[in-house]
């Protein structure tokens, strides 16, 4: 089930807010409502506005939104540099304005990635979407209908694990001699540690800082010279750091910790990517059911494979914009796609429009709803779009996912990528084009990392080594690209009216509407397919469409297995229009545009009041649950 909920939305006089519930940023589109992709996707690939880490994304500016407008949400992901230490996020948005313009020249339009109907034709308004990125906040709805929310800070107590003194017995040098030996980055075989003030309980904490601190170490006690010594050295090679240490974790645990995490201004894969540095894993050790936007305030739920929610809670003081909170240890990880959407608070700064209009746009909002389109973020916005690189992967065309992924492209991008594309196109060298790279974590790095280990003629290989879900992406942006567009064919075709031959769903299973069966059913009810092996077409002109489409693409529609299973494409279903469920909106007017319109978790854990508005011009409140 999918499920939009809006509840919230706050439109300003000079600013607009709106809380939704489910909806992406629909309300700001409010004028004639083309929604985009407000919405929770549940379906194979269960990526509500998924998106790829690094380049792949642009810094997203302040973004005006014409309420009828197609209403996609152009996402600012882009790599950062300063997240090699994690420590110099800027609080503001402005940060990222300067360049948008530059950008956009070179990016992808709505129209580009099939987003061009609306759902209704009255005259809407306007406003700023995004202006500051604590204008947009998520809240994941698990798949128990529960809506996330960072509400508790502590740890649980668990007998089994360390003092919080392996957090500080280790000196700053000790923990850069360990972290080296951990990661193989010198010829040294074992790192031995000094126990100043050698008592059997100081020697058991650097034991147990190490072990913890350190995945793939073991340790031993020895006597040099009349002086004790923990010396740490590796007992499992290099699969060790992959693999957390079995043997110490409790039998009567589970085996993930689950936590949820409220992020601000980052997207989750760059977020996981931080979080794994500091802990020193792998990042696919980390699960979740779905990423969230970068230029926003998010809460989500995430599971990582044993972890203590000690050693997660201690990153609470290491990293700004970021909390980690609710803990709790649980037998399995998390899946995309398992959730039931999100929960959205909105708000539009500047918005133009009679109260007439606003009323009637949002209202369209909350009885019909929008196009439950793919938005931008689903996409990139450089040169180089996603589904692009997801399409050479179907099509097993490995040479040109490589050259895609590094080839120079136009618009503005981070210096360093731009010195590493250069170097790639100049010279063909994995090795020194990452030597320009001082992230070496985003998807270019990951892929030169790769050539690098396994060469050019083992494109697939090298490939391999970038994140699975990150490398899923690619070929979920193509099957949204193909969705977008023939959601687009659907509705210029048939209208808003369900039609003999459209499919809904009865449980997990997609039917057909037979002739004498269409007034059972609304527009409400009607699904499209994602390409794949496991679905089934519309039986009108749509499906011919389809065809039409990955023929020209040089893909095969009844055959979308790949060699490669990772690449085997299922599909999976999504509604064709979205209602959002709990809207709610007014109109407020503000004296400081720089205050805050409504509270975080993170502000109502401090307890901060609710924000005092200068005026509320209108009031308006729905309760669709």
């Amino acid at each position: 089930m999918e499920m939009t909920e809006i509840t919230g939305v706050s439109l300003k006089r000079g600013s607009l807010a709106i809380e939704d519930s489910d909806i992406v940023a629909p309300a700001e589109e409010a004028k004639r409502q083309k929604v985009s992709e407000c919405c929770p996707t549940k379906g194979q690939d269960g990526l509500e506005n998924n998106s790829l880490p690094s380049s792949e994304k642009v810094p997203g500016p302040p973004e005006t939104a014409r309420e009828g407008k197609k209403n996609s949400d152009p996402q600012s992901e882009e790599e950062e540099e300063e997240e090699e230490d994690g420590l110099s996020e800027r609080g503001e948005e402005e940060e990222e304005a300067e360049s948008f313009a530059d950008m956009m020249k070179h990016g992808l339009t709505e129209l580009d990635v099939g987003i061009t109907k609306f759902v209704s034709s009255h005259q809407g308004f306007s406003g700023i979407l995004k202006e500051r990125y604590s204008d947009f906040i998520v809240h994941e709805i698990g798949k128990d209908g529960r809506i996330s929310h960072l509400s508790d800070l502590s740890v649980p107590v668990d007998e089994e694990d360390p003092s919080e003194d392996v957090f500080t017995v280790l000196t700053a040098e000790e923990k850069q001699r360990l972290e080296e030996l951990q990661l193989f980055k010198n010829k040294e075989t074992s790192v031995a540690i000094e126990v100043i003030e050698d008592t059997k309980e100081k020697r058991t904490v650097i034991h147990q800082a190490i072990k913890s601190l350190f995945p793939g170490l073991e340790t031993k006690t020895e006597d040099r010279e009349g002086k004790k010594y923990i010396v740490a050295y590796h007992a499992a090679g290099k699969k060790a750091l992959a693999n957390p240490r079995k043997h110490s974790w409790p039998k009567s645990r589970g085996s993930y910790c689950h936590f949820v995490l409220y992020k601000e201004n980052k997207d989750t894969m760059d977020a996981i990517n931080l979080l794994s540095k500091y802990l020193r894993v792998k990042p696919n050790i980390f699960s979740y059911m779905g990423t969230k936007d970068k230029r926003a305030i998010t809460v989500q739920e995430i599971a990582v494979l044993k972890i203590t929610a000690q050693r997660l809670a201690h990153l609470n003081k290491c990293l700004m914009n970021f909390k980690l909170g609710n803990f709790s240890y649980q037998k399995n990880p998390l899946k995309l796609g398992e959730l039931q959407g999100n929960h959205f608070t909105v708000v539009l700064r500047n918005i133009t429009g009679t109260d007439d209009q606003v009323e009637q746009a949002m209202n369209s909002l909350k009885e019909i709803g929008f196009i439950n389109y793919y938005g931008m973020q689903r996409f990139g916005t450089t040169a180089v779009p996603t589904y692009q690189v997801g399409r050479a992967i179907l099509q097993n065309s490995w040479a040109e996912v490589m050259d895609l992924i590094l080839k120079p492209r136009s618009g503005a991008e981070k210096g360093y990528l731009v010195k590493c594309r250069e170097e790639w196109a100049k010279t063909k060298d994995p090795a020194a084009a990452l030597r320009k790279l001082p992230v070496k974590r985003c998807v270019e790095g990951q892929l030169l990392r790769g050539l690098s280990r396994y060469g050019m003629k083992n494109i697939v290989s090298a490939f391999g080594i970038i994140p699975r879900n990150n490398r899923l992406m690619y070929i979920h942006s193509y099957q949204s690209y193909v969705w977008n567009n023939m959601a687009s064919k659907r509705i210029e075709e048939y209208g808003l009216k369900p039609v003999p031959g459209d499919l809904v769903l009865k449980g997990a299973t997609a039917t057909y509407i037979e002739e004498d069966d269409v007034n059972n059913y609304s527009i409400h009810d009607v699904v499209m397919p994602l390409p794949g092996f496991d679905v089934i077409y519309p039986k009108h002109k749509i499906s011919e469409s389809y065809r039409e489409m990955l023929t020209a693409d040089n893909l095969d529609i009844d055959n979308m297995r790949h060699k490669i299973r990772d690449y085997s494409l299922s599909g999976a279903y999504r509604k064709i229009i979205i209602r959002p469920q709990n809207v709610s909106w007014e109109v407020v007017a503000y004296d400081d545009p720089k205050i805050p319109l409504f509270n975080t978790d993170v502000d109502n854990l401090e307890g901060k009041p609710p924000p005092v508005f200068a005026s509320v011009l209108a009031g308006y409140s729905s309760s669709d649950r």
